[in-house]
């Protein structure tokens, strides 16, 4: 293995460093006092504007994609690897660099699997970071970790395709700026089980789209919202198609492999700053006579999150080189290891920092009860661990046949 990063990416990171210092962590307190003011949970402040002017003159622009587009010369994933990790410090700088989930994998597939009119449609605005997108996929009738059981009918009429379901925890659809659903459906039930599903674009203005309401996260309403969406009779044009009927679960997966190693590469960098904010607070304290950081356990806590940090990194930097060196196929059992690990070490290092903190790990002076609500959650989404561990512990046995 080697993980030798390019000099692209070590200038980059020095670039990015340097943003988040001057500006991203300073603007933290401001975007959710603008958030307050206008009194919309949903609400998009006029700071994260600025941020992204700021990022776009930097050169901090669109560092997500692993191959080279007309808009864009590309990284590879382990140079981007800690470039993710570093935007993942704060939840503002992905968003500030146009390199924030749900909006990357659209991208990504759109320049994969896309038409011309597509990406001219929807590509560009993206690219530019004028309009955000989200993926209309989970549904909450079914048990969604099982992808084949989504219902959501697409069905061919004429020239257009008519939309029927029901989609849940659609991250991104609560924004006003989002303009566009990837949604998939199954558009041939007695088709091959992993051939009946397809993917199309849908406007968010098309009639039928109902966003009926935005999911709170542990009692936390997200800027960009997890919605739940119904789709009644919804009326695209069949050009709208997102690559070949039945296409929908090829396309998935590759969307999902870049997308998990981007999420767990932006929860390490959670992981440290949440462990940065542990030691300087236990610097700070005294219990019994002595500082907390002069208290054995303290000290252990410490020294685990260091060892759990620099664990997961590893494994996911070896993910990132395998999907550079063999595909996304090759990578498979350590993209699903690292969607299992990453989360679980990253709550470990929150919830020690909670502790540390005392009462005021648990408020909001601290971001320390938001990064632990939002990286709980990231154990069901894009997969729960349970269904990861089943498909590790697959090939593992394949070993023995």
């Amino acid at each position: 293995m080697d993980f030798a990063l390019s000099s692209t990416s070590t200038t980059l990171q020095e670039t990015l460093l340097g943003f988040m210092d001057e500006l991203v962590y300073p603007a933290e307190a401001l975007y959710e006092e603008q958030i307050r003011e206008a009194g919309d949970p949903h609400f998009h402040p006029p700071v994260m504007e600025e941020l992204k002017a700021a990022a776009r003159a930097r050169g901090l622009w669109n560092l997500f994609l692993p191959h080279q587009t007309q808009w864009t010369d590309g990284l590879s994933n382990l140079d981007y690897a800690p470039l993710a990790e570093i935007m993942g410090r704060s939840p503002l700088a992905p968003e500030a660099c146009n390199c924030s989930a749900p909006d990357t994998g659209n991208m990504e597939i759109l320049t994969m699997f896309g038409t011309p009119e597509q990406q001219e449609r929807w590509l560009h605005p993206l690219l530019e970071g004028e309009i955000r997108s989200a993926f209309a996929m989970t549904e909450p009738a079914v048990a969604s970790s099982d992808a084949t059981n989504i219902a959501c009918r697409i069905e061919r009429d004429g020239d257009d395709y008519v939309i029927n379901g029901r989609k849940w925890w659609i991250s991104g659809a609560a924004d006003a700026r989002c303009a566009v659903f990837i949604l998939m459906g199954k558009t041939d039930p007695s088709a091959p089980t992993h051939l009946q599903q397809s993917m199309v674009l849908v406007p968010r203005d098309a009639p039928g789209v109902d966003v009926m309401r935005a999911l709170p996260v542990f009692g936390y309403q997200h800027q960009e919202g997890h919605c739940e969406i119904d789709f009644a009779d919804v009326r695209v044009p069949a050009s709208n198609l997102l690559g070949e009927e039945g296409g929908g679960f090829a396309i998935a997966q590759a969307r999902l492999g870049p997308g998990r190693i981007h999420h767990c590469m932006r929860v390490i960098g959670l992981a440290e700053r949440a462990l940065e904010l542990m030691c300087r607070r236990v610097k700070q304290r005294v219990t019994f006579g002595k500082t907390l950081a002069e208290q054995g356990v303290i000290q252990e806590w410490i020294a685990d999150s260091r060892m759990d940090i620099e664990q997961a990194r590893l494994l996911t930097m070896k993910a990132a080189w395998l999907m550079d060196t063999v595909g996304n196929k090759g990578a498979r059992v350590e993209i699903s290891a690292i969607k299992v690990i990453v989360p679980n070490m990253a709550l470990r290092v929150i919830d020690r920092a909670i502790q540390a903190h005392g009462g005021m790990g648990m408020s909001d002076d601290v971001p320390l009860a938001a990064m632990y609500a939002g990286v709980r959650t990231l154990r069901l989404a894009d997969g729960p661990d349970e269904v990861h561990r089943m498909q590790v512990a697959k090939r593992e046995l394949r070993r023995y046949e």
